[in-house]
């Protein structure tokens, strides 16, 4: 039997090597990379708005400033109306949480070292805004996300300017076209998104309301945000709810499980086929394996970030082959 040589070119070693370093290029800035992907898609989200309003034949360098300087007001204003009382609201859960556990779960109590957990879990409401904060006083991280989301939004022919330095006029619009095409879909999403999440939120307020569930707004905080995190959201949210409710009562607990029950149906058959329609359309295992990738690269933003990114892969991918075919 005659041994077989294997040979590998000296061009196959060049360009692993160039593989290599460029994935290490991209690692080193992938703040950068989030940063920009971010503005990618804020300003995929507040497109619409200003290309409509430049029809109205108003300026688009004035149509994107006034729809920007809106969109940061509005969300500088809803933190500063929820934060407060919800960091509150937190710190008393986290306070009681050790004894809600030790009286909904007597048999794994013996395990717990409650001691440690009440001196722990307080510091973690604290922990949580300081990592807030912590983000928000990224100057640069905040500051370039801005930048870069406020330019995009300006230049409307941005992406395009740039591809015809690289390749000719018919391949740069043609990328230029699927690269726009996913941009729509990732804005879609994240309206999607804010519209499901804050339903999502005020149903589950308005029902621990309801029932006199303790902690109502920490916990709908909480399954609104979780919202973001297809399958495995609603289900980690209803978690503290349920421990909390069979802490008081039987009755109490399975009325929370009830609701969050009642939440999700609403929102699987009513909200999500209205709202997102077939923006996200992707398989469960694909998004769980997008979420782990995501929190394994960037912890929670990477998470935060898993299905959008996947969302624009996927588009890049469709478009190509629809193009090309």
């Amino acid at each position: 039997m005659k041994s077989q040589k294997i040979e590998i070119s000296s061009k196959t070693v060049i360009f692993t090597v160039f593989f290599l370093l460029g994935l290490s290029i991209l690692w080193q800035i992938r703040e950068l990379i989030f940063s920009l992907f971010i503005a990618f898609i804020i300003s995929g989200a507040l497109k619409p708005i200003v290309d409509f309003l430049e029809k109205r034949k108003l300026h688009r360098g004035l149509s994107a400033f006034i729809v920007y300087i809106l969109f940061l007001f509005t969300i500088a204003n809803l933190f500063a109306l929820v934060l407060p009382p919800l960091v509150n609201e937190v710190g008393h859960l986290f306070k009681n949480f050790p004894g809600i556990v030790k009286t909904t779960l007597p048999q794994v109590s013996p395990y717990l070292d409650f001691s440690t957990l009440a001196q722990n879990l307080p510091n973690l409401a604290n922990e949580a805004v300081s990592l807030v904060k912590g983000l928000f006083s990224n100057a640069i991280f905040v500051t370039s996300t801005l930048f870069f989301g406020f330019y995009l939004l300006l230049e409307k022919n941005f992406i395009e300017s740039v591809l015809v330095n690289f390749y000719d006029d018919v391949e740069a619009k043609r990328i230029n076209l699927i690269v726009e095409r996913a941009q729509k879909r990732a804005g879609v999403w994240f309206w999607g998104e804010i519209i499901l999440m804050s339903i999502v939120g005020i149903l589950t307020y308005i029902g621990l309301t309801f029932i006199g569930m303790k902690y109502a707004l920490a916990l709908s905080v909480l399954a609104g945000l979780l919202e973001v995190v297809p399958t495995l959201g609603p289900i980690i949210s209803t978690v503290p709810a349920a421990l909390i409710g069979f802490s008081t009562s039987y009755k109490l607990g399975l009325s929370s499980i009830a609701i969050y029950i009642i939440v999700q149906q609403l929102e699987n058959n009513l909200l999500v086929p209205i709202v997102m329609k077939k923006v996200v359309g992707l398989h469960p295992i694909i998004t769980l394996m997008a979420l782990i990738i995501g929190s394994k690269l960037a912890g929670v933003l990477g998470v935060l970030l898993a299905v959008p990114a996947t969302i624009f892969i996927e588009t890049i991918l469709i478009e190509r082959q629809r193009l090309q075919s």
